[in-house]
């Protein structure tokens, strides 16, 4: 019985493990040494600190500034573009504004949006494991001629 209990507590709390869940621990993060959340930021995403901390004043959360720099590498679109997208739709939250920056619903990647399935590590790339595009928009699968 005990583990029964045990059991469903684990599975309610992985079950609300999703974007807003990854979000409200990035803030918590940043408010608790901002200086490390925006390095970590800069890092990731290979964006100029100066950039990053322009970014950070012009978001309602540190979050956002995460999910900005996360959704350009998701859709190859410059980061400028997606700012420009949350300013007009943040009320209408990540779903509406990753599709209107081309991320269809029901993609691998707006599904890992949903879920918050990303990573905030701070390594170089690591935001962009759910892109599966190169620098060029391309996807990294194995097209005509590959493997012959």
């Amino acid at each position: 019985m005990v583990s029964l209990v045990i059991f469903v507590v684990i599975t309610a709390t992985v079950a609300q493990a999703d974007l807003d869940g990854f979000l409200k621990n990035l803030n918590s993060q940043a408010q608790a040494d901002m200086k490390n959340f925006t390095v970590k930021l800069s890092t990731q995403f290979g964006i100029p600190l100066p950039q990053v901390e322009t970014l950070l004043k012009s978001v309602s959360a540190p979050a956002d500034a995460f999910m900005v720099y996360q959704l350009h590498k998701m859709t190859n679109k410059p980061p400028e573009t997606v700012l420009q997208t949350y300013n007009r739709n943040q009320k209408k939250g990540w779903g509406v504004m990753a599709k209107k920056l081309g991320i269809k619903p029901g993609s691998p990647q707006f599904h890992a949006l949903k879920r918050g399935d990303l990573h905030f590590t701070g390594a170089p790339g690591s935001g962009e494991e759910h892109g599966h595009r190169d620098e060029h928009g391309k996807g990294k699968g194995k097209g005509k001629g590959h493997n012959k």
